[in-house]
């Protein structure tokens, strides 16, 4: 593969000041850190008078303040009918364009920025009126432009047979338009092409079923072991990763055939697979946020039917032991919220949160969030830590998250949220800078009759 890389310009030179830093990658935090940047990159990182700040940089002083690389989640879906913006998803499917939810979408990504994270993975949606794989892939196009301000993104493409857990997003009634699911291998590979066409950075499958969606059990076969093989080829052979949603061992076996990237949600287990998953290059991504209790309690406040929230309510036992096992056991973590219905857009944060109290070190769990999660993305020569030569994307927080993990759940302790060396967020005394200026519950639930 050829790699040409254009020069970038070196750009203003600023010096960032901190009280400790956090960089990334699990060792004894920094006191009295200083960051050079050169343009959109970290230039020297060191303690105070060990590193030269050069004469005329802008200072940013950020004292008393824990300096950290931003906060990725790697696995959500921005274009869900989210409890924030709708009041039953269930009308909001039907009464919503996609054009619309397109911004939406942005709104909820912008939110998640405005909290520290600078990065996200969405894992793709679909809907009555077709795949939304260009409306996704139109809002992370027009962030990278410039355009609007919000995150960087990484875009998935649903890839799954007719009747999977990812087509049953919708209701069994509704009508599909468009080309939204495929069978057999190479069906499946048209259909892994067409998104890949729309401009998707991921393609995303399911091996199995799932707990959000109704009349439908976790352990359904969702696809042949030909079919997934077909589609991991196919992303594979774009250079892309592939996402596999699984929920049993069963699927696991299948992902881990295939040559899946990322294995997403971990639900059942056997301690086979554990170690197999343990052995693999698979990353996995937990999503135990949306295993909790207030994110059950959103659904049920949206109009669930009981039989899904008693689903997830079952699940929720199992998802907790799982995490503890494959976290001893010494499987790769990335963090992912699976943040859609449920929970709260820019509550990205709470999965760190149960992450510690599941056994977790608060190290960890900020890894997963940083250098495991770029890893995760294929980005760790540009993300997930603070170090020469990468991407400045830097969060100043009030806390210690590693005394208080929570303290990364509150707006006001996100003082700053920098990406690419450019403040979006500033809080800091005498600042007043933020991505989104409007709190939950002071915009217009808009699918109310």
């Amino acid at each position: 593969m050829f790699d040409y890389k254009l020069v970038e310009p070196k750009g203003d030179v600023k010096v960032i000041k901190g009280a400790t830093l956090i960089d990334g990658n699990g060792g004894a935090p920094l006191k009295d850190p200083v960051i050079v940047l050169e343009g959109r990159r970290i230039k020297a990182v060191g303690a105070k008078g060990k590193v030269k700040i050069p004469a005329k940089a802008e200072v940013i002083d950020c004292a008393g303040l824990t300096l950290m690389p931003g906060l990725m989640d790697v696995h959500l879906h921005t274009m869900m009918f989210n409890c924030l913006t709708f009041h039953n998803y269930r009308v909001a499917q039907w009464e919503i364009t996609p054009e619309l939810q397109q911004m939406y979408g942005l709104f909820h990504a912008q939110l998640c920025f405005d909290m520290g994270f600078t990065t996200l993975r969405d894992l793709g949606l679909n809907s009555y009126r077709g795949l939304l794989t260009a409306h996704l892939c139109a809002v992370r196009d027009s962030i990278n432009a410039g355009i609007v301000e919000g995150p960087r993104m990484f875009i998935g493409g649903f890839t799954t047979i007719t009747g999977s857990h990812l087509d049953l997003i919708q209701p069994r009634a509704a009508q599909r338009l468009g080309f939204q699911t495929a069978d057999g291998p190479w069906e499946l590979r048209k259909l892994a092409r067409t998104n890949l066409l729309a401009g998707c950075d991921i393609v995303k499958t399911c091996a199995t079923g799932g707990g959000g969606t109704d009349k439908e059990e976790p352990d359904i076969r969702n696809m042949t072991q030909e079919e997934i093989n077909a589609i991991v080829d196919e992303a594979h052979a774009f250079h892309k990763p592939a996402a596999v949603h699984c929920f049993t061992p069963n699927g696991h076996r299948m992902a881990l055939e295939a040559g899946a990237d990322t294995i997403e949600h971990m639900v059942f287990h056997d301690e086979e697979v554990i170690d197999m998953i343990a052995d693999s290059p698979a990353w996995m991504t937990p999503t135990l946020l949306h295993r909790t209790d207030g994110a059950i309690q959103n659904r049920l406040d949206q109009g669930t039917s009981m039989f899904v929230i008693n689903k997830m309510k079952a699940l929720q036992p199992y998802c907790f032991d799982t995490f503890q096992k494959m976290y001893k056991a010494g499987v790769k973590i990335a963090m992912g919220t699976d943040m859609g219905f449920d929970p709260e857009m820019g509550t990205n944060a709470k999965e760190l949160e149960v992450y510690v109290k599941l056994g977790m070190k608060p190290m960890e769990a900020i890894m997963t969030a940083t250098r495991n999660a770029a890893h995760a993305l294929k980005m760790e020569k540009e993300l997930g830590t603070v170090e020469v030569g990468k991407l400045a994307d830097i969060v100043a927080v009030k806390g210690d998250p590693l005394k208080n993990i929570a303290c990364l759940q509150e707006k006001k302790n996100i003082q700053i949220v920098m990406k690419e060396g450019r403040i979006y967020a500033d809080r800091r005394a005498g600042h007043s800078k933020n991505v989104v200026n409007v709190n939950p519950g002071e915009w217009k639930i808009v699918d109310y009759l």
